[in-house]
């Protein structure tokens, strides 16, 4: 290695691109920087605990259901706790909902100015056979008066009142991509250092692309729509990738192009995401990126919750393609 290698910079962390945009930050006054650095720091022990899930007991189901009906795995768990804790103990959060939670979660940080909704495992039914599994975060200003208790009426905004979100991905290399509204960036960890650097600045999806990621084998329970417009992608050699993670299919179609749909069947007529902890956050960043997000009829931040755990049909990813399955619906 020559020494012009050895004196290349390491780039920039995480913690340096949150002090130098700053002032991109709605109400910027530290708080959500703050916040945004208690997600990433949670982040690091969950990508530990992963990275040594098969040496410990901390793999398989753990024998309880959440609020969703859905068979908790150990570290559905252990995220949950981790993320709460940290964002507790940051004291820039007043009130969180998570996917493992029924009812609103008070940080007694009543003084706090944010709310956070949050699904701390993405695609955990993946963890014993070490597929790619993520944290979709969301972040809003609070409704209530600050140094009241917040209520779940905090949390029933549409997502266009979103002042930051994001996920984590923990894959082949652990990646943070956030947004605050002023474009999307992606970070990679640095296990080396303990440090996220910037490696993925200002992303924009292609308007056009040729993957599409969906369950095919729920497509007899489709609409005839959505059917029509699968029969399509077939016809025009789209490739069909689909790791069954949200947050792994989403990032592969953010960087590359693409559309990932989870449309409603007969079963799930309303859909079956999560609205304020799934469809929101990922539609944030898609459309600061450049991309789009729908629920096949209508954008999906436009969508008015009145419900913590609402469902919903969702379509994001390339505005043509999005633009296509619409269509297809409508028509």
């Amino acid at each position: 290695m020559t020494n012009e290698q050895l004196a290349l910079p390491v780039g920039i962390t995480l913690d340096r691109f949150i002090m130098r945009n700053q002032e991109a930050f709605p109400f910027a006054s530290g708080e959500l920087s703050q916040l945004l650095r208690d997600i990433a720091l949670a982040g690091k022990i969950i990508n530990r605990e992963i990275n040594r899930a098969g040496l410990s007991d901390i793999t398989g189901q753990l024998g309880s259901q959440n609020v969703q009906g859905e068979t908790q795995q150990k570290l559905d768990v252990i995220a949950d706790i981790r993320f709460i804790r940290a964002l507790k103990n940051g004291g820039e959060v007043c009130a969180i909902i998570s996917e493992e939670a029924t009812e609103v979660i008070l940080t007694g940080n009543n003084h706090a100015k944010y709310i956070v909704a949050i699904d701390p495992l993405d695609g955990s039914s993946n963890i014993d056979t070490n597929v790619s599994i993520g944290t979709i975060f969301s972040v809003y200003r609070r409704r209530s008066e600050i140094g009241t208790e917040p209520t779940e009426e905090d949390f029933l905004q549409r997502g266009n009142k979103q002042v930051a979100s994001g996920y984590l991905l923990y894959g082949s290399s652990t990646i943070l991509v956030y947004t605050t509204g002023k474009g999307v960036n992606g970070f990679t960890y640095d296990y080396s250092l303990g440090e996220f650097f910037l490696s993925h600045p200002q992303i924009q999806i292609s308007q056009d692309g040729e993957i599409y990621s969906c369950n095919e084998g729920y497509k007899s329970d489709f609409s005839d729509a959505v059917q029509h417009y699968l029969e399509e992608c077939k016809q025009k050699r789209f490739s069909s990738r689909y790791i069954g993670s949200l947050v792994a299919d989403f990032h592969r179609n953010l960087l590359k192009g693409g559309i990932y749909m989870y449309p409603a069947t007969r079963k799930t007529p309303n859909g079956k995401l999560r609205l304020l902890y799934e469809c929101f956050p990922l539609a944030f960043i898609i459309e600061q990126a450049g991309g789009k997000a729908s629920d096949g009829k209508q954008r999906i931040l436009d969508i008015f919750p009145t419900d913590l755990h609402q469902r919903s049909a969702f379509y994001v990813g390339s505005g043509k393609m999005v633009d296509t399955v619409e269509n297809y619906i409508n028509n």
